[in-house]
């Protein structure tokens, strides 16, 4: 468990907080392209680590950020004019540029230089694959982005989603590896898995013994379960500070995915997931002969895991219509207002063993804890190691950071977020973390390892 203390350093998030500061030294995604589609648009509501901020793409493409309130009395600039290069406020005609500049001042004697003296906050953004990415720290010129594998793909695809908890509740909860096989798949039974994959041998030993390690800006686990006579399954995973997760299930070398638990608020996380999404062939072959599960359906055929189909071309609905509220972007249809949308008689014959929508079943869990979980409360098991490894990692790292102006982790090294995860087949006796290093670094796409001995 964690100590009061340390809960309400980990979880809190907005300015003037220590780790509000942290988080702020970071590049950090911001809101999808599409959500500020063409010059001139519409702008748009969006909060970032308890920062309520409005979005915009000037004439010339560029997407500005800055802080809700115009610098003159206050008045929103959500209403304002996307016109010529700038944001123009309704209340009095100000308007500024995508570096928060008063570039007009109409309501301002001709002669006076009274808007060279006002500025908005605005914070600098960059697109990339997918991502308008923002930076928020103090410094003037800001550090690279973060090298992460998934989004420097060229076939890197984005989707999001609101969660309503704390970030790291959530991001917890990807780390927490053994879960996949009780919340996701307690209903697969070993006789209807493929030999040799990663549901085979997980179904065949749910329980597993875990190892962590420390790296430069992070943690790695691996989950291990004996495969065949002379070998074993690990499937490994790691955190990227401050908040990414390369998770563990998958092909270790072929996966090309990450996701990032972007605090909005306190209490409010927008996951997103990047990277490219592949449909492997059942029995495609990773690292020592680890395959690639069936495609696993609902055997009653009664659950649709992205929702009903909705509209004349029966496109899967996942979202709830959104709004133009600070939170409105990317609600789950099945959520904590409708129960996620449970089936009890699924659940009761095994159709799923939690009866829940898929994308429904990690927010139930993370969410019903409540918005920040009080960790004083919490009693941890051995499979929880990877956990207490992270939140040290995080919580070691912003205290050093803020009492000892120690610069962030990965901040000035872009280049160590080159990572990967996933599963391989190792022989008995050999470390599996030590053994594909040079793949989880990117230092090589594949290696070989033999299946037995």
């Amino acid at each position: 468990m964690l100590s009061r203390e340390d809960n309400d350093l980990m979880c809190q998030v907005g300015p003037g907080t220590p780790m509000g500061a942290f988080l702020r030294e970071y590049w950090i995604p911001a809101l999808v392209p599409s959500e500020v589609p063409a010059p001139d648009c519409p702008p748009l509501r969006i909060r970032l680590l308890g920062e309520n901020l409005i979005a915009f793409r000037v004439t010339s493409g560029q997407v500005g950020l800055v802080v809700n309130a115009c610098p003159h009395r206050g008045a929103s600039l959500f209403f304002g004019r996307n016109e010529e290069e700038g944001l123009r406020c309704v209340y009095h005609g100000w308007k500024y540029d995508v570096g928060g500049n008063c570039v007009d001042m109409p309501s301002e004697p001709a002669e006076s230089n009274f808007k060279s003296k006002v500025k908005v906050r605005a914070y600098p953004t960059i697109e990339r694959k997918g991502i308008v990415w923002a930076y928020m720290g103090p410094r003037e010129t800001p550090p690279p982005l973060p090298e992460l594998l998934p989004n420097l793909d060229e076939q890197c695809t984005v989707w999001t989603r609101l969660e309503e908890c704390s970030y790291m509740q959530a991001l917890e909860g990807d780390i927490d590896t053994v879960h996949a096989f009780f919340l996701h798949s307690g209903h697969v039974r070993q006789e209807n898995t493929l030999p040799g994959s990663m549901a085979y041998y997980i179904s065949r030993q749910r329980e597993a013994v875990f190892q962590a390690r420390d790296h430069e800006i992070g943690a790695t686990y691996a989950a291990v379960r004996p495969a065949e006579d002379d070998s074993e399954y690990w499937r490994m995973g790691s955190f990227l500070l401050p908040f990414y997760t390369m998770n563990a299930p998958g092909l270790l070398g072929i996966k090309n995915t990450c996701i990032a638990w972007v605090p909005l608020d306190d209490e409010h996380t927008m996951v997103w997931n990047i990277g490219r999404q592949q449909l492997l062939q059942p029995g495609t072959e990773g690292i020592g002969g680890l395959k690639s599960d069936y495609n696993r359906q609902d055997p009653l055929g009664r659950f649709d895991p992205y929702g009903p189909r909705v509209g004349n071309n029966q496109q899967r609905r996942v979202y709830q219509e959104p709004t133009t509220d600070w939170l409105g972007r990317f609600k789950p249809l099945a959520n904590k207002d409708n129960d996620y949308l449970i089936d009890r008689e699924l659940q009761a014959a095994m159709g799923t063993f939690t009866g829940l929508p898929g994308p429904a079943q990690d927010p139930m869990a993370q969410e019903t804890m409540g918005p920040v979980y009080d960790r004083t409360q919490e009693h941890l098991g051995a499979t929880d190691q990877m956990i207490i490894r992270t939140r040290r990692k995080l919580i070691q790292a912003c205290k050093a950071y803020v009492e000892r102006g120690v610069v962030p982790p990965g901040v000035e090294k872009p280049e160590l977020y080159r990572m990967r995860g996933g599963g391989a087949i190792v022989p008995k006796g050999v470390n599996g973390i030590d053994a594909t290093d040079d793949v989880r670094f990117a230092r090589v796409q594949t290696i070989e390892i033999p299946a037995g001995g």
